[in-house]
């Protein structure tokens, strides 16, 4: 616990936030009906000419479950458990919540938050690890919203700070560690101790994954930069965990899904569904998979691991479990609460501890330039290269 917890806990924390004044929830969304399901991917393809009849075929997704994606109402969860974290802890800073796709839309939360006098702002993206889609993309939006506020005439715009990626955080692995030992309890005793790790991301193009992260983290050739080194940081800080607490070491990969690219351009690899095939291939027992690139059970997790993944387990004949996400853990909100308390005295020119699992140590605060570089020239807030002060 570093001394800002400690302090929070302790003390009332008025002024501890300071120079923040709220913080932005700031996530993907998702369709909350059958007749959201096109415009919402409309939304999230935008500029790519993909046909109306194309979208509904990729909604099926959606419309086998009543067209709802998770992500929204998993959104208000952990907005709940921020507030009563904070409120419990004397924090006294306001939370909002506004989505890249779907309503509440980023615009107008911070058209909101600029009506309501906020000035400066910390922002926690639902997306731990670097990548441009987990992070730059995300601060693209800010600035794409900053310049809305303008356009509507805000003589003084407020300042966007995002937090670092928490992907290393204690209160975000220790709740997966815990997942993890559950699932395992959950398969039949005789396969346990036999049963192989799955941990799984959401793969994304290589060319994307070998420019994540700082300038001096890129890498060629497919080895995912440190998009793919972050997550493999995490698995082993999990993997190790489960062997201390049940004094068996289980073997373990890192493996992707919700692949959705042309086939022609090269993705991160290999698909979960392949990979079963393939431990089954060579005689694993057991199979529990740890969805350690997802904060919360959303879409992805629910369609392609307990839907798609579990069916292919089945038809192999392969005992499978599956860990939960964080989501709305009152170990992560406090994990949250450490973000800002740390950051925030960090731009007050106090020293700080920041606490972090693993090798690779806590992420920097501000993103430099080149930083998981955009596809295209837009502006992005909240880092080195940005245009808003």
């Amino acid at each position: 616990m570093s001394d800002q917890l400690r302090a929070a806990a302790s003390t009332p924390a008025e002024g501890l936030a300071a120079p923040y004044d709220a913080l932005l929830l700031l996530s993907f969304g998702g369709p909350e009906g059958p007749d959201d399901v096109v415009p919402f991917l409309e939304n999230v393809t935008r500029g790519r000419g993909i046909p109306r009849e194309r979208l509904r075929e990729v909604g099926q997704h959606y419309f086998g479950f009543g067209g709802v994606s998770p992500i929204n109402g998993q959104n208000r969860e952990l907005l709940d458990a921020l507030r009563k974290d904070f409120a419990e802890h004397g924090l006294d800073l306001p939370v909002y919540w506004g989505n890249r796709n779907w309503a509440p839309y980023l615009d107008d939360v911070m058209r909101e938050m600029a009506a309501d006098g906020r000035h400066r702002i910390a922002v926690l993206a639902t997306s731990a690890y670097a990548s441009y889609s987990g992070c730059r993309q995300y601060r693209e939006n800010l600035a794409d919203a900053l310049a809305a506020l303008a356009a509507d005439g805000v003589a003084e715009l407020p300042r966007v700070d995002k937090l670092r990626h928490y992907f290393n955080q204690p209160g975000f692995v220790q709740p997966m560690i815990d997942g993890v030992l559950a699932a395992l309890e959950s398969l039949p005793r005789e396969v346990r101790s036999g049963a192989h790790l799955a941990f799984t991301t959401h793969s994304i193009p290589t060319a994307s994954a070998d420019t994540s992260g700082s300038v001096e983290e890129h890498t060629a050739g497919g080895e995912g930069g440190a998009y793919v080194k972050q997550h493999l940081d995490v698995a082993r800080v999990i993997a190790d965990a489960v062997r201390a607490r049940t004094g068996t070491e289980l073997p373990w990969e890192l493996v992707y899904q919700s692949r959705s690219g042309a086939p022609h351009i090269p993705w991160l690899e290999p698909d979960i569904c392949d990979h079963l095939e393939s431990l089954h291939g060579a005689g694993a027992p057991a199979v529990v998979m740890v969805p350690i690139g997802f904060v919360s059970d959303h879409m992805e997790v629910l369609y392609d691991l307990d839907t798609e993944a579990t069916a292919k387990a089945a038809e192999l004949g392969l005992p499978i479990a599956r860990s939960a996400t964080v989501g709305a853990d009152p170990r992560f909100a406090a994990a949250v609460r450490e973000l800002v308390l740390e950051r925030a005295a960090a731009e007050r020119g106090e020293p700080v501890e920041r606490c972090a699992l693993g090798l690779l140590g806590p992420s920097h605060d501000l993103c430099a330039v080149g930083c998981c570089p955009a596809r295209g020239p837009r502006p992005a807030a909240a880092g080195a290269d940005s245009p808003y002060a």
